[in-house]
């Protein structure tokens, strides 16, 4: 009998890592059907708050962050493009791509969840940033990925423009890091159990199997 399991995987949608553990995570829980009965919530995490409106060219804000060199941003989008095609998933990031804010996002995904829709706008808004560079923080990209996800995009607007769920969102993320959670994916079983980063399905299914078998 498969045992029920609660993930809160905690990500932001414009990390490339994030979609390349959430595919893993899915195609590992197909394999793990026997023994999980998973039910997966998204947790928000923004990896840049502070992203202006205009957001910033991705090579500029590596160099920034964390120091990088373009031949070595450009090195690391390679690896992760090859990382998420072997995921059936593609990334078409290049050096001219842009970081944006992700807040409304995750305004947007909280909505979703209350919906019943929360897994397939996660997936919309993955899709649409880095398969087709949409900005995420624009309300128009964000209600045709709700209406993508089979959401009803003028109650989504209407989320949008109101502000509704910021103080939701600002909650949770604050638990979150107050929880220890500091990079993303974060992958949290039952409350208890973490599995951090974009890891392959294999190490999420190992994981899992190992959490179900202890009761």
């Amino acid at each position: 009998m498969a045992r029920p399991m609660k993930i809160d995987f905690v990500s932001d949608v414009s990390c490339p890592w994030c979609i390349i553990g959430l595919r893993g995570l899915e195609e590992a829980l197909a394999r793990t059907g026997d023994v999980v009965d998973a039910r997966i919530t998204f947790q928000p995490f923004e990896l840049n708050p502070g992203m202006p409106k205009e957001g910033q060219n991705i090579v500029e804000h590596i160099a920034e962050k964390y120091g990088s060199s373009p031949e070595q941003s450009d090195a690391n989008r390679e690896m992760i493009r090859t990382r998420a095609a072997e995921l059936g998933f593609t990334m078409a990031t290049s050096g001219e791509s842009r970081i944006y804010n992700t807040f409304d996002a995750h305004r947007l995904l909280h909505w979703a969840q209350i919906e019943g829709r929360q897994s397939a706008l996660k997936h919309a808004l993955f899709d649409a940033y880095f398969s087709h560079g949409q900005d995420p923080s624009d309300h128009q990209v964000l209600v045709s990925a709700a209406e993508k996800a089979g959401l009803d995009g003028d109650s989504a607007r209407e989320v949008l423009a109101s502000g509704r769920y910021a103080d939701e969102v600002r909650a949770a993320e604050q638990l979150w890091r107050a929880r220890g959670i500091n990079a993303v994916p974060a992958v949290v079983v039952d409350g208890r159990y973490l599995i951090s980063g974009g890891q392959p399905p294999e190490a999420f299914e190992r994981a899992l199997r190992e959490i179900a078998a202890q009761g």
